[in-house]
């Protein structure tokens, strides 16, 4: 296989783009530090790692093979390489199954509940990109996937899934659907015109109001995880900064103008990294 060629199934999996990966690892990041009290296991700390990069790319690589005729059509997606016909989808089915072979064969290394949860995420990973074509609510279906890591984390690290965990898993469905939403809102008017549906399209002129309703649900949430783990003023310093990051969101997209909304949507990385840092550092100071 050329160099060449090897770039494009990159472009493919959007490792160029890393700002999914981190969306995805934070949350990864945040259960697994308070299931292990800040000392994951380090065999569960790579495989999970691992596993949020190769998941992410094929998740990038089935959404592009559900969306290979949608994508010539949308400004910002029509250059993609499934779209401008540089890789064919039997290729991209091809990649898609050897990557979550792959994750399925790190998620082997861990313990049974793990290991059956992981059927779950995959599915949901599988059929996410085409939720778009039944329901407006793509955005939650998203954060489900993105968000099912969390019990996974606790079920690698402690062998159970605590009530927590689940908090943690609302909370990045939550923060998942706002910021997929500022994504949508790049796309608005040309997902209208090809018929593609969003919580974008769904809440119209309501997007600023709903997203910062969402907003304050998930930084309440958050709030009372670090309640209930008994997190120090660390972790609530932390919180009050991402609270910072949201009202700055939410100044980005006043005037829906696409390139701000991708902003808003980029901003979403520092968001996830300060809740991190706000668990790590109460761990480490504990």
């Amino acid at each position: 296989m050329t160099r060449q060629r090897l770039a494009i199934y990159a472009k493919l999996m959007r490792l160029d783009r890393p700002v999914g990966i981190f969306l995805l690892l934070w949350p990864t990041l945040w259960a697994l530090w308070i299931a292990s009290a800040g000392q994951p296991d380090t065999k569960v700390l790579g495989v999970f790692v691992l596993g949020v990069v190769i998941m992410r790319s094929a998740g990038c690589v089935i959404n592009d093979f559900a969306d290979r005729d949608f994508d010539p059509h949308v400004k910002r997606t029509l250059n993609r390489p499934l779209a401008t016909g540089r890789v064919h989808p039997r290729e991209a089915l091809i990649l898609f199954v050897g990557l979550c072979l792959v994750a399925f064969g790190l998620v082997l290394l861990l313990n049974p509940l793990t290991i059956g949860l992981s059927f779950a995420g995959a599915f949901l990973a599988a059929t996410y990109p085409f939720m778009k074509r039944y329901t407006h609510w793509p955005q939650i279906y998203l954060g489900a996937a993105f968000g099912w890591a969390v019990p996974m984390a606790f079920a690698a690290q402690t062998g159970t899934v605590s009530a927590v965990a689940w908090l943690l898993f609302v909370a990045t469905v939550l923060w998942a659907t706002v910021y997929d939403t500022f994504y949508a809102m790049v796309d608005r008017e040309d997902d209208l015109l090809i018929g593609v549906k969003s919580t974008a399209v769904l809440f119209g002129n309501e997007d600023r109001l709903i997203t910062a309703i969402l907003q304050g649900m998930l930084l309440l949430i958050l709030f009372w995880v670090g309640y209930w783990e008994g997190l120090s003023g660390y972790y609530y310093l932390g919180l009050l900064v991402a609270a910072g990051f949201a009202g700055y969101q939410q100044y980005l997209i006043r005037d829906r103008e696409p390139a701000q909304c991708f902003r808003a949507f980029l901003n979403n990385n520092a968001f996830g990294a300060t809740i991190f840092v706000g668990i790590a550092l109460h761990y480490l100071a504990a």
